[in-house]
């Protein structure tokens, strides 16, 4: 285990938690009376999933590396479908309840399926540490999902700073800002597929 290494993990967690930290800032818009608990529960979904995705992906490196190509192709759509349907809900909640105080709270199963959906494509990085002992392996995924956690935490805390002042339009916001990321996480996913 090297300095070089601790560095590439925490790059690669930086780089998947992108979409992650753009979520969870959208989560904070949408709840600004969020509290810590929650905030730390949201943060630590998309972490497991980001931790998760490349172990996911190294095993399916040693193992079904013929099936794993197979399922590459869909991993641009998986994400589309999730979340716009999250942005969908979200958009449709914003404009049917503007007046409610907590109608459009971001529910468990939202909060699962946006991890899923923001972590999907980590599958890939499995590749990149494919050459890791498994050990390694470990090591690397606990390092992208700790810089995880912290991002997203960072993400809802100015989330929730802006949705004080917007709170009406927040979930509206936040809405179109999942389905940008599904249109943005779909475009990369297709030119990596066939570029």
């Amino acid at each position: 285990m090297t300095f070089e290494f601790f560095i590439n993990s925490f790059l690669l967690g930086v780089g998947l938690a992108m979409d992650a930290f753009c979520v969870s800032l959208a989560n904070g818009m949408n709840e600004p009376k969020m509290p810590f608990k929650r905030a730390s529960f949201i943060s630590a979904t998309f972490a497991i999933f980001q931790g998760l995705m490349p172990l996911i992906g190294w095993l399916l490196v040693h193992i079904v590396l013929t099936y794993f190509k197979i399922f590459e192709h869909f991993i641009p759509w998986v994400a589309l479908f999730l979340l716009c349907f999250i942005g969908g809900k979200m958009l449709y909640d914003g404009i049917k309840c503007q007046d409610c105080e907590n109608c459009c709270l971001v529910t468990f199963g939202a909060i699962l399926l946006q991890g899923i959906a923001t972590s999907v494509d980590a599958l890939s990085v499995g590749f990149t540490i494919g050459e890791y002992q498994i050990g390694l392996a470990a090591i690397s995924a606990l390092i992208i999902a700790l810089t995880t956690f912290l991002l997203c935490l960072v993400g809802v805390f100015i989330g929730k700073k802006f949705g004080t002042a917007i709170s009406k339009k927040a979930t509206i916001f936040g809405g179109i800002i999942l389905i940008v990321i599904g249109l943005e996480i779909f475009i990369k996913g297709l030119i990596n597929l066939y570029a």
